[in-house]
């Protein structure tokens, strides 16, 4: 099937969004809440697109919207460009402490001056670390309380028993917001302390103690590749490779 982008003839899969046929073909639609491993969420609406179908247009999430017929797609209108500076706007009142969310409030040319700017708040629940922690397996985080009050925690606050410490919501976070302190033996994050394990061969960190027994309980993988950090097991691997090829 062939739909338009912004006059770019692009094939797609019946089913595919538009916003993963727009970044195949080299076509920019910004987003803040989406990630390619957990496709769209339609959470932060940075990704609104026109789409004309037959007579009607209308605007749609782009990260959300399947591809079901040829259709005609403008990423950039005045009214789109609008609502892109509406949510920088209010996203840029929440959480002004967030590098991303100031600079996009001045690429975006957004005027006025929001009242009651939280010069130290940098999270924009897209909830990507809680996807990022359910995917894991542990849903150590969550989104808790309603409206105004609504944040990303752990249950009550406390450290969670389900966090293992790998970051991956750290990590996976777009605006920063999540504070993780390490040094050489240990990591501090969700006011949890874990102990950190080297690699065995060059001293890296290769996780928690609590990380590697989930990797081992849950994924089963080698114990003597879990003392390993990535660039050793490839390593490791390429030597025994030439081994059987000698």
């Amino acid at each position: 099937m062939i739909i338009t982008i912004d006059n770019q003839p692009v094939e797609v899969s019946p089913g595919e969004t538009i916003l993963t046929a727009a970044r195949r073909a080299d076509i920019n639609i910004p987003t803040l809440c989406y990630h390619e491993a957990f496709g769209g969420q339609g959470i932060c609406r940075m990704c609104m697109v026109e789409v004309k179908s037959r007579d009607a247009t209308r605007l749609v999430a782009s990260c959300t919207y399947p591809v079901t017929e040829e259709i005609e797609v403008r990423t950039s209108t005045p009214a789109i460009e609008k609502i892109r500076c509406n949510i920088i706007m209010l996203l840029y009142k929440q959480a002004a402490g967030s590098q991303l969310i100031s600079e996009l409030y001045h690429e975006y040319e957004c005027t006025g001056n929001p009242l009651a700017v939280d010069h130290q708040e940098r999270c924009i629940l897209c909830q990507l670390c809680v996807k990022a922690c359910e995917e894991l397996g542990t849903s150590a985080i969550s989104a808790v309380l309603r409206g105004t009050e609504k944040r990303i925690s752990t249950p009550y606050d406390e450290p969670a028993l389900a966090c293992i410490g790998c970051k991956a919501c750290a990590e996976i976070c777009p605006t920063g917001a999540i504070e993780v302190t390490e040094t050489k033996n240990q990591r501090v994050i969700w006011n949890k302390t874990f102990e950190l394990i080297k690699c065995e061969h060059c001293g890296n960190t290769i996780g928690t103690v609590e990380q590697l027994r989930y990797l081992d309980d849950k994924l089963q993988i080698n114990k003597k590749e879990l003392k390993l950090c990535e660039n050793c097991r490839k390593k490791v691997l390429a030597e025994k490779l030439a081994q059987y090829t000698e």
